[in-house]
């Protein structure tokens, strides 16, 4: 399967997967420590959700560099097809 090419969108994947582990390290100190259940399994949820929206990101731009690439798109069609892999992404987030 190719690799992510756009640096843009590789940049905004990690800074999403480091905000995500950090969550989970604060998870395991509130563990730790001892907090209440219903605060640690607030914090597991927006976990969840936060890797369910790299996933999608990720799935998104996936599909815009392949579709760019296979289908030889000039400017114009390049332009619509952004604009509908963002209402895919929309229509995506909405799922979880």
């Amino acid at each position: 399967m190719p690799e992510l090419v756009d640096v843009k969108a590789r940049t905004d994947l990690l800074n999403r997967l480091k905000r995500a582990e950090g969550q989970l390290r604060g998870i395991q100190r509130m563990v730790e420590e001892g907090q209440p259940c219903l605060d640690i399994a607030s914090q597991i949820a927006a976990v969840r959700k936060a890797l369910d929206s790299a996933y999608v990101r990720m799935t998104v731009c996936f599909m815009q560099q392949e579709l760019q690439e296979r289908l030889e798109l000039d400017a114009s069609a390049e332009g619509r097809l952004d604009g509908l892999l963002e209402e895919v992404q929309t229509l995506l987030g909405k799922v979880r």
